[in-house]
């Protein structure tokens, strides 16, 4: 299985590094859709949105916000990233309610009433919306946007290996055994200590300088904090309806909830303290 995981990442990798890099925003912004719309599909199904008709419709109201949020970001001057700063906000405040959820593990757990599948519904485009703003503005509202959501996103899946490679290996402390006995206090630590490294790293290559680098070190901490609840409310998520994975589209990983779960939560944490620390 880790040489599935390892080959895996190796091919789409190097693809979403040249998408950051290369494509325009508006581009890069409808990529985005149809990768983050993927991880909703497959979010509704955890929500036991069964009914395909049901999950289509669901997903075409999303997409029909992420083309609202676009249409009314246009002025008579080009486009403005306001709209998309508002709901990268909203993210925030939305991960913040989501740690609540997580203290209260049966909260949403039994899907025979109405009011779970509603919240669990209202809470995935709360997840995947606010993200997709916030990779638009972190990717479009500066001349290096692009190298710094490269660098937000380098964030991610450095803690990602490393919480996997340290759990595996040192991990013996249970993080949260009721939700996903899997992760580990150790798996924590190696994620944040390789979150941090990569972070200081290759700041610079997205115009950091010197002394900006403690704010983006505090910046990196938050996003790889949030990266943490994201993966474990997704995980909360699976073990309500008893399922391992969110799908089963990249070998080795699972499906593409299960890739982007970290990301959704660390992405508007990452942006708004940029934008707020002014690096």
């Amino acid at each position: 299985m880790t040489r599935t995981r390892v080959i895996a990442a190796l091919i789409l990798t190097p693809i979403a590094i040249a998408a950051i890099l290369l494509l325009p925003t508006p581009w890069m912004l409808a990529l985005a859709a149809i990768v983050f719309l993927g991880g909703l599909w497959e979010w509704f199904r955890l929500a036991d949105i069964e009914d395909t008709l049901a999950r289509t419709v669901l997903l075409v109201v999303n997409l029909a916000l992420m083309v609202a949020i676009v249409w009314g970001s246009r002025t008579s001057q080009g486009f403005s990233f306001v709209l998309l700063q508002v709901m990268t906000i909203v993210g925030v405040v939305w991960w913040l309610l989501a740690l609540l959820w997580l203290r209260h593990f049966e909260f949403g757990a039994d899907h025979a009433a109405t009011h779970a599948r509603v919240f669990k519904l209202a809470a995935g485009t709360l997840a995947i919306v606010p993200a997709w703003c916030a990779l638009g503005f972190l990717h479009g509202s500066e001349a290096g946007g692009h190298r710094w959501l490269f660098v937000a996103l380098a964030i991610v899946w450095a803690a990602d290996s490393g919480a996997y490679f340290a759990g595996r290996h040192f991990g013996k402390r249970k993080l949260s055994p009721r939700i996903s006995p899997n992760k580990t206090v150790e798996g924590l630590l190696g994620g944040l200590v390789c979150g941090l490294a990569v972070a200081l790293a290759f700041a610079p290559f997205a115009g950091a300088r010197l002394g900006e680098l403690p704010l983006v070190a505090l910046a990196a901490f938050a996003a790889v904090l949030f990266s943490v609840v994201g993966d474990l409310f997704e995980s909360m998520l699976k073990r309500h309806v008893g399922a391992k994975d969110s799908g089963a589209l990249i070998p080795g990983h699972g499906g593409i909830l299960d890739r982007i779960d970290g990301v959704i939560a660390a992405l508007p944490v990452f942006t708004l303290a940029k934008a707020w620390l002014g690096f």
